[in-house]
C-alpha cells in the first residue's frame, strides 16, 4: 500500500471516539497521524452517562484551544460513529475559523436501525444511555434534525457485519450497526466503502492509510 506524503507541522487533529469507547480506541489513528506531523486531540468523552447536549461544546472548545495552543493551522476532525454527530451538532451553532477537513467512519448521519429496535428495551436504555434514543431514522431523531454543515467532509463506511445480531433489521449493506446509506450527508465531498465492521473500522490500516489521504489530498485514493 502507498503511503501518503509526509504532512508539514503546522495542522492539528481533533479525535472524537465512538459511543461507549475511549480514547484508546483512537489510539492507531493518533500514532499514524502523529507520525504524519500533526499535532493531534485524543481525549475521552462521557459518552453512556451524559447527553452530547450536555458535554459537547465544553469538550470541543477544549479541543479547539489544544489545538489553537500548538500554533495549529488547520484544525481538522476524524470521528468514529457517534463522534461524527458530536462534530455536526457542534458546528450548527459555532464557527471554528481555522477549520480544516472531517474524516468521519461509520457515522449514523442518518439514524440507524439498532436505535429504532432497542430503544424501548430497559437494558439498552440502561447501559447505552440517553445518547442512543436519539440515534433512530426517523425524521425526528437528532441526526435527521441537524443542518448541513460547513468543511470539507470525507465519509467512510463499513460493510461487512460486525455484529451479526443486528443485520435482519438493517436494510442493504451495513457494517452491522449502521447502514452505508445512512452515513452518508448531502454535502460530503468524498465516500468511500470498506470491507470492515463498525466495531473496529478505526483499527482497520486501509481505514487509517485513506484519513491520512484524506486529511491531506480533500479526496480518498479510489485507486486502491
Amino acid at each position: 500500500m502507498p503511503t501518503p506524503a509526509d504532512q508539514s507541522v503546522g495542522d492539528c487533529a481533533i479525535l472524537l471516539h465512538g459511543m461507549g469507547r475511549t480514547s484508546l480506541s483512537m489510539s492507531l489513528i493518533e500514532d499514524a497521524l502523529t507520525a504524519q506531523g500533526y499535532t493531534v486531540w485524543n481525549e475521552g468523552y462521557p459518552s453512556l452517562t451524559q447527553s452530547l447536549e450536555q458535554f459537547t461544546t465544553p469538550m470541543v472548545e477544549s479541543a479547539i484551544t489544544y489545538c489553537r495552543d500548538s500554533q495549529a493551522a488547520s484544525i481538522h476532525f476524524v470521528t468514529h460513529s457517534l463522534g461524527g454527530i458530536i462534530v455536526r451538532y457542534y458546528l450548527q451553532d459555532h464557527q471554528i475559523d481555522e477549520l480544516g477537513r472531517i474524516v468521519m467512519l461509520a457515522p449514523p448521519n442518518k439514524g440507524s436501525e439498532v436505535a429504532d429496535e432497542m430503544k424501548d428495551g430497559f437494558l439498552y436504555q440502561t447501559i447505552m444511555g440517553p445518547n442512543a434514543l436519539v440515534l433512530g431514522t426517523d425524521e425526528n431523531s437528532l441526526p435527521n434534525r441537524l443542518k448541513p454543515i460547513e468543511g470539507e467532509i470525507g465519509i467512510i463506511a463499513g460493510e461487512a457485519g460486525g455484529d451479526s445480531w443486528f443485520l435482519p433489521e438493517i436494510p442493504g449493506a451495513d457494517d452491522g450497526k449502521v447502514a452505508v446509506e445512512r452515513t452518508k450527508l448531502p454535502e460530503m465531498k468524498d465516500f468511500i466503502r470498506v470491507e470492515s465492521g463498525h466495531t473496529f473500522i478505526m483499527r482497520d490500516d486501509t481505514v487509517i492509510y485513506q484519513i491520512v489521504f484524506f486529511l491531506e489530498n480533500g479526496h480518498f485514493d479510489h485507486k486502491i
